[in-house]
Protein backbone atom coordinates (compact mmCIF):
# COMPACT_ATOMS: atom_id res chain seq x y z
CA UNK A 1 0.00 0.00 0.00
CA UNK A 2 1.00 3.11 -0.96
CA UNK A 3 2.12 5.72 1.98
CA UNK A 4 0.33 9.47 2.04
CA UNK A 5 2.43 12.71 3.03
CA UNK A 6 2.56 16.70 2.96
CA UNK A 7 5.52 18.73 2.07
CA UNK A 8 4.89 22.06 4.05
CA UNK A 9 6.27 25.14 2.47
CA UNK A 10 6.42 28.95 2.52
CA UNK A 11 7.82 31.86 3.32
CA UNK A 12 9.64 32.47 6.96
CA UNK A 13 7.08 33.37 9.82
CA UNK A 14 4.21 31.87 7.67
CA UNK A 15 3.49 29.52 10.67
CA UNK A 16 4.50 25.83 8.98
CA UNK A 17 5.60 24.46 12.33
CA UNK A 18 2.60 25.44 13.73
CA UNK A 19 0.87 23.79 10.97
CA UNK A 20 2.37 20.50 10.84
CA UNK A 21 1.58 20.41 14.91
CA UNK A 22 -2.12 21.65 15.12
CA UNK A 23 -2.49 19.17 11.20
CA UNK A 24 -0.88 16.37 12.75
CA UNK A 25 -3.42 16.26 16.53
CA UNK A 26 -6.39 16.74 14.19
CA UNK A 27 -5.31 13.80 11.68
CA UNK A 28 -4.10 12.10 15.18
CA UNK A 29 -7.88 12.49 16.45
CA UNK A 30 -9.36 10.74 13.03
CA UNK A 31 -7.51 7.32 13.53
CA UNK A 32 -4.35 8.18 11.69
CA UNK A 33 -0.89 7.35 12.64
CA UNK A 34 1.54 10.82 11.94
CA UNK A 35 5.28 11.38 11.58
CA UNK A 36 6.50 14.56 11.52
CA UNK A 37 10.22 14.77 9.61
CA UNK A 38 11.91 18.22 10.51
CA UNK A 39 14.34 19.41 7.26
CA UNK A 40 15.05 22.59 8.44
CA UNK A 41 18.36 22.95 9.75
CA UNK A 42 17.77 26.27 11.28
CA UNK A 43 14.92 25.21 13.43
CA UNK A 44 16.04 24.44 16.28
CA UNK A 45 12.68 25.09 18.81
CA UNK A 46 10.43 22.53 17.42
CA UNK A 47 6.92 22.61 19.07
CA UNK A 48 6.43 18.96 18.33
CA UNK A 49 8.48 15.94 18.83
CA UNK A 50 10.25 15.20 15.55
CA UNK A 51 9.88 11.48 14.41
CA UNK A 52 13.18 12.16 12.11
CA UNK A 53 15.08 15.49 12.76
CA UNK A 54 17.73 16.54 9.86
CA UNK A 55 19.48 18.11 12.86
CA UNK A 56 20.97 14.68 13.65
CA UNK A 57 23.07 14.76 10.77
CA UNK A 58 23.51 18.74 9.66
CA UNK A 59 22.68 22.10 11.15
CA UNK A 60 22.62 25.42 9.48
CA UNK A 61 25.38 26.55 12.42
CA UNK A 62 27.86 23.85 12.53
CA UNK A 63 28.12 24.51 8.55
CA UNK A 64 28.26 28.56 9.45
CA UNK A 65 31.45 27.42 12.22
CA UNK A 66 33.57 25.17 9.94
CA UNK A 67 32.45 26.44 6.11
CA UNK A 68 32.11 29.94 6.81
CA UNK A 69 28.90 30.44 5.30
CA UNK A 70 26.45 32.96 6.14
CA UNK A 71 23.18 31.88 7.17
CA UNK A 72 21.13 31.93 3.50
CA UNK A 73 24.42 30.04 1.82
CA UNK A 74 24.72 27.18 5.02
CA UNK A 75 20.80 26.18 4.48
CA UNK A 76 21.53 25.41 0.21
CA UNK A 77 24.21 23.72 2.16
CA UNK A 78 22.61 21.98 4.28
CA UNK A 79 19.70 20.88 1.83
CA UNK A 80 22.70 20.02 -0.97
CA UNK A 81 24.07 17.64 1.26
CA UNK A 82 20.41 16.13 2.71
CA UNK A 83 20.50 15.12 -1.06
CA UNK A 84 24.23 13.65 -1.02
CA UNK A 85 23.02 11.65 2.05
CA UNK A 86 20.15 10.37 1.14
CA UNK A 87 20.26 7.25 2.38
CA UNK A 88 20.51 8.51 5.43
CA UNK A 89 16.83 9.58 5.31
CA UNK A 90 15.90 6.75 3.69
CA UNK A 91 16.60 4.55 6.04
CA UNK A 92 14.96 6.53 8.80
CA UNK A 93 11.28 6.67 6.26
CA UNK A 94 11.37 2.85 5.98
CA UNK A 95 10.64 2.55 9.55
CA UNK A 96 7.69 4.58 9.49
CA UNK A 97 5.45 2.14 7.31
CA UNK A 98 1.87 2.98 7.59
CA UNK A 99 2.60 6.49 8.99
CA UNK A 100 0.80 9.49 7.40
CA UNK A 101 3.54 11.76 6.76
CA UNK A 102 4.04 15.92 7.69
CA UNK A 103 7.83 17.37 5.78
CA UNK A 104 8.83 20.49 7.53
CA UNK A 105 10.77 22.60 5.68
CA UNK A 106 12.78 25.41 5.54
CA UNK A 107 11.29 29.07 4.74
CA UNK A 108 14.23 29.85 2.14
CA UNK A 109 11.73 30.49 -0.54
CA UNK A 110 14.40 30.16 -3.71
CA UNK A 111 14.60 26.33 -2.45
CA UNK A 112 11.23 25.95 -3.72
CA UNK A 113 10.92 28.55 -6.76
CA UNK A 114 14.20 27.52 -8.60
CA UNK A 115 16.86 25.32 -6.65
CA UNK A 116 16.73 21.98 -7.67
CA UNK A 117 17.82 19.75 -4.33
CA UNK A 118 14.31 19.49 -2.67
CA UNK A 119 12.67 18.62 -5.91
CA UNK A 120 14.62 15.85 -6.40
CA UNK A 121 15.14 15.13 -2.62
CA UNK A 122 11.02 14.58 -2.70
CA UNK A 123 11.34 13.05 -6.04
CA UNK A 124 13.19 10.26 -4.81
CA UNK A 125 11.80 9.76 -1.81
CA UNK A 126 7.95 9.21 -3.64
CA UNK A 127 10.10 6.67 -6.26
CA UNK A 128 12.10 4.69 -3.52
CA UNK A 129 8.72 4.46 -0.63
CA UNK A 130 5.79 4.30 -3.26
CA UNK A 131 5.34 7.79 -1.25
CA UNK A 132 2.25 9.99 -2.03
CA UNK A 133 2.95 13.10 -1.77
CA UNK A 134 1.08 16.58 -1.86
CA UNK A 135 2.96 20.06 -1.34
CA UNK A 136 1.00 22.21 0.61
CA UNK A 137 2.21 26.14 0.45
CA UNK A 138 1.53 28.48 3.48
CA UNK A 139 1.29 32.30 2.89
CA UNK A 140 0.84 34.96 5.74
CA UNK A 141 -2.27 36.67 5.25
CA UNK A 142 -0.57 39.79 5.79
CA UNK A 143 0.58 39.31 2.22
CA UNK A 144 -3.17 40.62 1.13
CA UNK A 145 -2.79 43.66 3.07
CA UNK A 146 -0.72 45.36 0.76
CA UNK A 147 -1.18 44.84 -3.53
CA UNK A 148 2.72 44.37 -4.36
CA UNK A 149 3.15 41.90 -1.73
CA UNK A 150 0.19 39.91 -2.94
CA UNK A 151 1.33 39.48 -6.51
CA UNK A 152 4.57 38.54 -5.26
CA UNK A 153 3.14 35.91 -3.32
CA UNK A 154 0.89 35.15 -6.17
CA UNK A 155 4.58 34.91 -8.45
CA UNK A 156 6.13 32.65 -6.18
CA UNK A 157 3.21 30.40 -5.93
CA UNK A 158 3.06 29.77 -9.75
CA UNK A 159 7.35 29.70 -9.93
CA UNK A 160 6.62 26.98 -7.24
CA UNK A 161 3.97 25.01 -8.49
CA UNK A 162 5.88 23.99 -11.57
CA UNK A 163 9.26 23.88 -9.87
CA UNK A 164 8.44 20.89 -6.95
CA UNK A 165 6.55 19.19 -9.67
CA UNK A 166 3.51 17.95 -6.76
CA UNK A 167 -0.03 18.15 -6.30
CA UNK A 168 -0.24 21.33 -4.86
CA UNK A 169 -2.53 23.45 -2.04
CA UNK A 170 -1.99 27.06 -1.41
CA UNK A 171 -2.93 28.29 1.85
CA UNK A 172 -3.69 31.71 3.19
CA UNK A 173 -2.25 30.69 7.23
CA UNK A 174 -3.11 33.28 10.37
CA UNK A 175 -6.88 34.05 8.32
CA UNK A 176 -8.28 34.82 11.80
CA UNK A 177 -6.05 38.26 11.57
CA UNK A 178 -7.50 38.88 8.27
CA UNK A 179 -10.82 38.36 9.57
CA UNK A 180 -10.06 41.21 12.31
CA UNK A 181 -8.79 43.52 10.24
CA UNK A 182 -10.87 42.99 7.10
CA UNK A 183 -11.62 46.72 7.24
CA UNK A 184 -8.02 47.42 6.10
CA UNK A 185 -8.13 45.17 3.03
CA UNK A 186 -9.59 47.13 -0.48
CA UNK A 187 -11.36 43.55 -0.95
CA UNK A 188 -13.01 40.76 0.58
CA UNK A 189 -11.42 37.82 1.69
CA UNK A 190 -13.11 36.06 -1.37
CA UNK A 191 -11.11 38.32 -3.64
CA UNK A 192 -7.58 37.01 -1.91
CA UNK A 193 -8.87 33.14 -1.80
CA UNK A 194 -10.25 33.18 -5.15
CA UNK A 195 -7.85 35.46 -7.25
CA UNK A 196 -10.15 37.68 -8.87
CA UNK A 197 -9.72 40.13 -11.48
CA UNK A 198 -6.16 41.39 -10.79
CA UNK A 199 -6.39 44.47 -12.87
CA UNK A 200 -8.08 46.33 -9.36
CA UNK A 201 -4.83 45.67 -8.00
CA UNK A 202 -3.28 47.02 -10.86
CA UNK A 203 -5.14 50.09 -10.12
CA UNK A 204 -4.31 49.88 -6.74
CA UNK A 205 -0.86 49.69 -7.55
CA UNK A 206 -1.14 52.76 -10.37
CA UNK A 207 -2.32 55.16 -6.76
CA UNK A 208 0.88 53.97 -4.95
CA UNK A 209 3.79 56.65 -5.42
CA UNK A 210 5.95 54.18 -4.92
CA UNK A 211 4.90 51.38 -7.21
CA UNK A 212 3.20 53.35 -9.73
CA UNK A 213 6.36 53.75 -12.22
CA UNK A 214 6.81 49.93 -12.74
CA UNK A 215 2.94 50.53 -14.14
CA UNK A 216 4.56 47.95 -17.27
CA UNK A 217 6.45 45.26 -15.32
CA UNK A 218 3.26 45.47 -12.99
CA UNK A 219 1.05 44.88 -15.77
CA UNK A 220 3.39 41.87 -17.55
CA UNK A 221 3.29 40.08 -13.88
CA UNK A 222 -0.36 40.39 -13.74
CA UNK A 223 -1.05 39.02 -17.12
CA UNK A 224 1.77 36.00 -16.43
CA UNK A 225 -0.14 35.34 -13.36
CA UNK A 226 -3.73 35.27 -15.17
CA UNK A 227 -2.57 33.67 -18.04
CA UNK A 228 -1.28 30.56 -15.96
CA UNK A 229 -4.40 30.65 -13.83
CA UNK A 230 -3.48 27.99 -11.76
CA UNK A 231 -3.29 29.62 -8.14
CA UNK A 232 -5.91 29.37 -5.57
CA UNK A 233 -6.08 29.84 -1.44
CA UNK A 234 -8.00 27.85 1.06
CA UNK A 235 -8.16 29.99 4.11
CA UNK A 236 -6.92 28.52 7.79
CA UNK A 237 -6.60 29.27 10.98
CA UNK A 238 -5.00 26.45 12.51
CA UNK A 239 -7.16 26.64 16.41
CA UNK A 240 -10.51 26.36 13.73
CA UNK A 241 -11.18 22.71 12.83
CA UNK A 242 -13.36 23.64 10.24
CA UNK A 243 -10.99 25.19 8.20
CA UNK A 244 -8.48 22.47 8.84
CA UNK A 245 -11.15 19.82 7.97
CA UNK A 246 -11.53 21.62 4.98
CA UNK A 247 -8.25 21.86 3.99
CA UNK A 248 -7.56 18.37 4.77
CA UNK A 249 -10.20 17.37 1.97
CA UNK A 250 -8.37 19.14 -0.43
CA UNK A 251 -5.08 18.15 0.72
CA UNK A 252 -6.54 14.05 0.53
CA UNK A 253 -8.41 14.78 -2.85
CA UNK A 254 -5.03 16.01 -4.19
CA UNK A 255 -3.16 13.13 -2.95
CA UNK A 256 -5.73 10.74 -4.43
CA UNK A 257 -6.43 9.23 -0.38
CA UNK A 258 -9.73 8.13 -0.44
CA UNK A 259 -11.89 10.10 2.37
CA UNK A 260 -11.62 8.57 5.95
Amino acid sequence: MPLYGQVIIGPPGCGKTTYCDEMSKYLQELGRQVAIINIDPANDSLCYKAAIDISELITVEDVMDYVNLGPNGALIYCIEYLEKRLDWLLEKLRKLTGYYLFFDCPGQVEIYTHHNSMKNIMSAIKNELDLRLCCVQLIDCHYCSDPGKYISALLMCTSTMYQMELPHVNILSKIDIAVKHKSKLLFNLDFYTDVLSLDHLLDALQNDPHTSRYHRLNKAIVSLIEGQNIVSFLPLNVKDKRTLELVRKNIDRANGESEC
